[in-house]
């Protein structure tokens, strides 16, 4: 008995697993929710399928899978590669999420459909910067000062299904919304996307040289 307690104990060390902890995972996995705010982003999320038709909830959440995976292992490096720099990224985040503040609130089309129709728009900006903005990239990258690597993998995994049972429900979401619902849910979160992007601007740009 010892001795298979010995060996699943090193086979745990070899994989990484010795590591984990489960109140980091969900310490994490709760603070990633919060900064992705993927319930908060369903109005514009709708608006954006009401113009572009069903958005792909399996690219979607995979390209901002895959954003956070890659700024997770490699996001500073990466920036610094092109020249760029975490303030940039945000200032540039900050104002898309801007526009589609605006677009909410006064009703105006500043994302137009394109010819592929929901495929560019998975992309842009659902995957980036609704799911994956720049808060969470940055977020991503700091948790790795306070907890472990594995735990935030996996918190980030986590959040991944999480992101994906919300967009493949949004239809479901729409129709207990309601027309008017949407409406008022719509305004009131163009307000709240206009105040986070305008933070997130006075927050970086002070720093800026």
């Amino acid at each position: 008995m010892s001795r298979k307690n010995s060996y699943l104990s090193s086979t745990m060390k070899g994989f990484g697993l010795s590591k984990t902890d489960i109140s980091q995972i969900v310490t994490v996995t709760f603070t990633l929710f919060a900064v992705i705010d993927v319930l908060g982003s369903l109005p514009v999320i709708i608006s954006i399928k009401k113009k572009v038709g069903d958005i792909n909830a399996l690219l979607a959440t995979a390209v901002s899978g895959a954003l956070m995976l890659l700024f997770f292992f490699i996001g500073e490096q990466m920036l610094e590669f092109m020249g760029l720099d975490i303030k940039s990224f945000a200032i540039a985040g900050s104002i898309v999420i801007f526009i589609l503040g605006l677009e909410m609130i006064l009703g105006l089309e500043f994302f137009k459909a394109d010819k592929d129709g929901a495929g560019s728009s998975t992309l842009v900006p659902v995957a980036f910067p609704l799911i994956a903005g720049s808060g969470t990239l940055t977020t991503v990258m700091s948790l790795k000062a306070a907890y472990e690597y594995y735990n935030i993998f996996i918190a980030i995994l986590i959040n991944l299904v999480i992101i994906y049972i919300t967009l493949r429900s949004v239809n479901f979401l729409e129709r207990i919304l309601g027309p008017s619902g949407i409406i008022v849910v719509r305004k009131f979160f163009g307000v709240i996307l206009l105040a986070i992007a305008v933070k997130i601007f006075r927050n970086n740009i002070g720093v800026m040289k």
